[in-house]
């Protein structure tokens, strides 16, 4: 069995930050345990070539975002100071120019003069990813363990023993003064078997609260040239049509352009149409909106966040998709205070399920392993 002083459930962004933390702070005695086979969670960014392409230093820059995309630094200033103290490299959204309206499937597309966000919305050259990648490439990597999905937690009298399943099943345990929740509290409360049982107010809430993402699903198209701008257009359009509802310019400075849309179908509908169907829709919508130069993308990316079980569970295929209220991140009393802690994004209380919650929530969670050792 082996220990450690924290044991950090999910490789996410919060749970890599939190590892940078308590590193910077002279404390290595952690762990950090990851369902998936690679590190990231939520943030996924994909290359526009195909595999061959994962060999060309330029792919990593040359990256697209199919979970979140833009941070606000205007107001989220302790992301933007991670950002700047990591050395990413940052650029405003694009949106010169006039966007596109889809009212009905009868009524002509409507250009009308596009929408400008204030403060700007930035994103990262070779997308949400850097992030990710600088904060792993900063960490003790003997201490990080990927393919291991914890499904049990036993809370003695001072320890945390852990149960995690690889994709043989096969089980291995860790032992833990605390463990950190860097996970959505949903997937926690019905992923993982905690004993004694969590509070029942508290499992409750956690139950309740919305995973953000969970119910949607990106599309991007990926060409040589962004096309639409030679038209004046920004690259942005809203749609009652469909399938996709709301579409942005993805296009990545010095690299390739790109449009992408989040899917306004509903989780439920879209799992019962291929995916091949789907990315044939998206192509001709966007060939409806931009021309028949948008019939032919060089490159496409999917991903559906709501067949990910390691985002979704079936309590989100109906969600609205709105960004949840923070619940409670630990217990207040019993064997579980002090002992479990959530501190994934959606624990944040300025920005849960933002990319700058789960930086919030997870110096929350530092923060509070001092006050734990002072008691």
């Amino acid at each position: 069995m082996r220990t450690a002083r924290i044991a950090i459930v999910g490789a996410g962004v919060s749970g890599l930050y939190a590892a940078w933390l308590l590193q910077q702070q002279g404390l290595t005695d952690w762990l950090l345990i990851e369902g998936r086979t690679a590190v990231g969670g939520r943030i996924l960014s994909e290359p526009a070539a195909d595999a061959c392409a994962a060999l060309n230093p330029a792919s990593r820059t040359d990256r697209f975002d199919l979970g979140p995309s833009w941070f606000w630094p205007g107001y989220q200033r302790q992301l933007d100071r991670l950002v700047r103290e990591l050395g990413l490299e940052r650029f405003e959204q694009h949106e010169s120019g006039d966007m596109l309206v889809e009212r009905s499937p009868s009524a002509p597309v409507r250009r009308m003069q596009g929408y400008v966000n204030s403060p700007p919305s930035m994103r990262l050259v070779g997308g949400m990813g850097a992030l990710t990648d600088a904060l792993l490439q900063r960490l003790d990597a003997t201490r990080i363990v990927t393919g291991q999905s914890v499904r049990r937690m036993r809370c003695t009298d001072n320890q945390v023993e852990l149960d995690s399943e690889d994709a043989g099943g096969l089980v291995t345990s860790w032992r833990a003064e605390q463990a950190w929740l860097a996970m959505p509290p949903r997937l926690a409360v019905q992923q993982i078997g905690f004993t004694p049982a969590l509070p029942a107010p508290l499992a409750q809430a956690w139950q309740a609260t919305a995973t953000w993402m969970a119910p949607h699903a990106k599309y991007v198209a990926i060409y040589d040239r962004p096309f639409w701008r030679e038209q004046g257009l920004s690259g942005e359009a809203r749609s009652a049509c469909g399938p996709l509802g709301e579409i942005h310019d993805a296009s990545m400075p010095g690299g390739s352009a790109a449009l992408f849309g989040f899917f306004g179908i509903p989780a439920r509908l879209r799992q019962g149409v291929p995916e091949a169907e789907l990315r044939a829709h998206c192509r001709a919508q966007l060939a409806r909106l931009f021309g028949p130069q948008a019939l032919m993308p060089r490159a496409e990316l999917f991903k559906d966040w709501a067949i990910d079980p390691y985002t979704a569970t079936a309590d989100d295929i109906d969600s609205l998709g709105q960004h949840p209220e923070a619940p409670a991140s630990g217990a207040s009393s019993g064997p579980w205070a002090g002992r479990l802690t959530g501190i994934g994004s959606e624990w944040s209380r300025q920005f849960p399920g933002y990319v700058a919650g789960a930086i919030e929530a997870a110096s929350v969670g530092v923060r509070s392993l001092a006050a734990f050792s002072r008691s």
